[in-house]
Order: structure tokens, then sequence, then C-alpha cells
């Protein structure tokens, strides 16, 4: 499930994609968080912080960031990777929950450089949370990627954090893990192999679709022409509807598509089940300490009736805030009758 794009030289921006491959609705929003909110790592609260940047994400059930900018073009993307396994908590070493891994880097750094530094010095722990409503455990990886057009890839293989970080790693999908995926990648006779692009849904075919398109773009001669060419190899990558498989939850269609400028900091939502596509501009929409975590509901609002269409900076609404599932909010929920 899901595929993440990133186009470095997009006429002097950088810009990114992702779709989100789902085998069920993740009552997707679209939130406006402002600098100056505390958060912590919803497993202990040891880690504790402030949010130093203003973002906009995309959420699953208003409970995980699963995919964002921040106010200064860094960028995140969560994707399913069925071979995570994040070993047992060290509590000597920070840790994060998976479902605000990705808002602590869009809330503290401004580069993929500053936030591998930190990862890797404190060799930092994400741990998983059950979903109290379906009773699955996301087994995710996370990529960055930021206005420099710097990228990385962070996996936990057998308990143990890698670190992918290069220019380079534009692309990722799904299983194998990335190393593998690099190795696939010279299988095909664009790369120096002898097979041709292959042309199925699998992560492994999407990867090097996505590689060989994005490697290909023609030099866009305005922002609007950078966004539709992301999403002409976005759509490429898209897996059609189809009868959920719950054994294999990496095998689902695709019910929404992103693409974001970090150079100019415009965020475009699309959604698989309306034909509006909508967008924010981060420049315009107030981010400043005390303005208040703000919400556009897609699930209600992007119905052709509503007329709610093209930039969206000016929709969203005062909320009492995202809250982020913790670990007490799982183990409240498990011991509940």
């Amino acid at each position: 499930m899901c595929t993440r794009v990133v186009w470095p030289d997009a006429g002097g921006a950088v810009v990114v994609g992702r779709s989100m491959d789902y085998h069920r609705d993740l009552a997707t929003n679209l939130w406006a968080l402002p600098r100056g909110v505390d958060r912590s790592d919803g497993i202990t609260d040891a880690l504790r912080w402030r949010a130093r940047y203003g973002s906009v994400v995309t959420t699953a059930f208003d409970m995980i960031s699963v995919d964002g900018m921040n106010e200064v073009g860094l960028a995140g993307h969560v994707l399913w990777l069925a071979e995570s396994e994040y070993g047992e908590v060290d509590r000597n070493r920070p840790a994060l929950s998976q479902a605000v891994w990705l808002q602590y880097f869009l809330d503290v750094f401004a580069t993929v450089a500053e936030a591998v530094d930190w990862v890797v010095e404190n060799q930092v722990q994400v741990v998983p949370l059950t979903d109290p409503a379906s009773g699955e455990v996301p087994a995710i990886h996370l990529a960055l990627d930021d206005a420099t057009g710097d990228s990385a890839i962070f996996e936990y293989i057998d308990g143990g954090l890698r670190v992918h970080h290069d220019r380079s790693y534009r692309v990722m999908t799904n299983s194998p893990t990335y190393d593998r995926q690099l190795e696939l990648l010279r299988e095909i006779d664009a790369w120096g192999g002898d097979r041709p692009l292959p042309g199925t849904t699998a992560a492994s075919d999407r990867f090097a679709r996505a590689t060989y398109y994005v490697e290909r773009l023609p030099a866009p001669r305005s922002q609007v022409e950078a966004i539709a060419s992301m999403f002409s190899v976005i759509r490429n990558t898209a897996q059609p509807f189809r009868m959920p498989d719950p054994g294999r939850p990496d095998v689902s269609q695709t019910i929404w598509q992103v693409v974001a400028d970090l150079t100019r900091r415009r965020y475009v939502f699309e959604s698989s089940t309306r034909p509006n596509i909508v967008w924010v501009d981060l420049d315009g929409i107030d981010l400043s300490d005390g303005s208040g975590e703000r919400m556009i509901d897609l699930g209600g609002g992007l119905a052709v009736v509503d007329g709610l269409a093209g930039n969206v900076s000016g929709e969203f609404r005062q909320t009492d805030g995202l809250r982020f599932l913790t670990l007490a909010a799982v183990e409240s929920a498990r011991s509940a009758p």
C-alpha cells in the first residue's frame, strides 16, 4: 500500500507526491497545527516538546498524522512496511508512538539532515500501538523530504533502526525493505538489467515505475504544470478498487493522493471518490502561536453540492485540537468491558 515520489528539480521547486492505499476508509481530514503547541511521545511522556513550526497534516481517524508538510518545507509520509519490527523499548532512549512519529519531525525540524542527525545520535525508538477500533497493529516506515531536495527513509527491521539518507532516494513504496528495493531496481533494463519495466501493482513494480517516470518528467513551465506532472506519476502507481483481503493489508486500493510543493509550500489533496481537488497554501493560513488547531472535514466537506474545491486555505474551522492516540488510551480501551 502507498507510493511516495520526490521530484527535486521541478522547475526550480521540490515537489513530492504520495498515494494512500488502504483496505478501509481512514476517516481522513486535513488539519492546520500552529506553532507553540505542547506535545509528548504518547508512551511514557518522557519526551515532551513545544512545536517550533506550524504544519498542515493529513490524518487517519483524527489520531495519527500520516502525511504532512511544515511551514519551512519539511514534509513526511507514513507508508506500510510489513517487515517492520520495532524491538523492545529501552527506557534510556527517546521513544515515539507511531501516532506522533511523523508529527514530531514536522514540529521540531526544518531539514531532513537535522532530523537524521537527531535520530541517529539518540537511536530513537518507535512504539507500535493497536488501533482500538480494528485491533490492527500498523507496520509502518517513514519518509522525510525537504525544500533542499534531501530525502531520508526510516525503517525498523529485526528490532533495529535503519536509516537510508541520500538525495537520490526519490521513491518509496512497501515490501520488501528499502535496500532490497534498490537491488530489484537493478534487474530492470532501464538500470542495466534484463527485465522490462513491470506493470503490476506489486510494491516493487510500483517502485520501478515511479522511479522510471519521475526521472523522465519534462521541465514544468509553471507550478500548476509541476503539480499536474507529479499527479501523473502518482496516478500511474495507483491501485484499483478491489475486494478487501484482511490478511493482506498491503494489497489495497488507492483512497487518496497528495502532491506538495515544498518550495512554494502548497499542499494538494485528491480523493479517489470525489472529483474535487483541494489545496492549502501554507503562506495563506495563520500558524502562529495561539492561533488554534483547525480542521477541514474531508468526509463531509468535499461533496460536489458543497462547492468545496480549489484553494481551501480559508476553510479550516476551529476545533478542540488533534488528540493523538496514546499507549494509555490503547490500554484503557483494552481493559474496558
